[in-house]
């Protein structure tokens, strides 16, 4: 196969096209880069505690839904029992406010709800813009012409908007993080149908796609053979930066209240109900917010790290600026 061609685009960046030589390479400059080696440690970190979750809880001998009313002061209010927000031997990071619910048991299932959710809605949003992208460049202009329009209109529409419409009519049977992800992905789509347009149209032009064309190959074996293994390179990248964001729109949802429903922990939802401790119990606020700032950080890094290892020639966000102090120091 030939060179492997990226195409990027992220937050407004320009789409570059440069070569990728192969796995080793790519890793080798994964490697080289600290921050991206520490946000991926953080983020296999993460993905870990969320499938321990079920063991994580059981050594600290609790479960994100049984409530104790014997740790919280209902002559205040419901705020828990003791310091740090009832931090025990049995509570590891204390209780909830009013419910007396274990912090650290939904916390970490918690990370399952809101990682699985933006997972699950990142591949149906690259199947999708994936399918869309290369049947519009590889099809003829009517063809081109109707997907194109309709991946405008995608694109046109409020995420947040279109997703509070849609969750609020669905029934609540529905099994609530499964239709999350399945909203999210079936209306976000369009940016990533957009690059993959643009970067097979760039793909067809080049000389072992002509070659193959020349040979006698159908279109769609051209585009299983030739012009999918050159998409992977941009796939890959969208990807990395998408889960970030996908994740910080199911806690938007959550928090306005059509997302995750209780009892199911999800940051979200947790945030949504420590709307009104954070003076009373800050923990109960600051510990999902925290976690999921630390996530959002470490994939937005991590997804910086791969767009530059796969385009070595593109500057990191992250060193913007650096270049110009050393040759000040020099």
């Amino acid at each position: 196969m030939s060179e492997a061609l990226v195409a990027v685009e992220a937050a407004g960046a320009d789409a570059s096209v440069p070569a990728v030589s192969g796995a080793r390479q790519f890793w080798r400059r994964l490697r080289q880069q600290r921050a991206a080696v520490v946000a991926a440690a953080v983020v296999a970190l993460l993905v870990l505690v969320a499938l321990a979750a079920p063991l994580l809880t059981a050594l600290e001998g609790q479960d994100p839904t049984t409530y104790h009313p014997s740790l919280i002061d209902s002559a205040r209010g419901g705020v828990p029992v003791g310091s740090f927000g009832g931090v025990s031997a049995d509570h590891w990071l204390g209780v909830e406010p009013q419910t007396g619910r274990d912090l650290f048991a939904r916390l970490v299932y918690g990370a399952r709800v809101s990682l699985g959710v933006a997972l699950a809605a990142t591949v149906v949003q690259i199947a999708i813009g994936v399918t869309i992208g290369v049947a519009s460049a590889i099809g003829n202009r009517w063809v081109d012409q109707l997907l194109s329009r309709a991946t405008e209109v995608i694109v046109a529409m409020p995420l947040m908007i279109m997703s509070l419409a849609l969750l609020a009519i669905v029934p609540s049977s529905f099994p609530r993080p499964v239709l999350v992800s399945l909203v999210i992905g079936l209306i976000a789509w369009g940016n990533v149908a957009k690059i993959v347009r643009a970067q097979t149209l760039t793909l067809k032009g080049l000389d072992y796609v002509s070659a193959a064309r020349l040979s006698g190959w159908g279109t769609w074996r051209i585009a299983r053979r030739e012009l999918l293994p050159g998409l992977a390179a941009p796939v890959i990248t969208y990807a990395a930066l998408l889960v970030p964001t996908n994740i910080t729109v199911e806690a938007a949802l959550s928090f306005l209240g059509v997302g995750v429903k209780p009892p199911t922990p999800s940051w979200g939802q947790m945030l949504t109900a420590a709307d009104v401790w954070y003076q009373a119990a800050p923990q109960y606020l600051l510990l999902p917010a925290g976690a999921l700032f630390l996530t959002v950080l470490a994939l937005t890094v991590l997804g910086d790290g791969v767009r530059t290892a796969l385009d070595p020639r593109a500057a990191s966000r992250l060193r913007v600026g650096t270049g110009r102090k050393r040759e000040g120091k020099a």
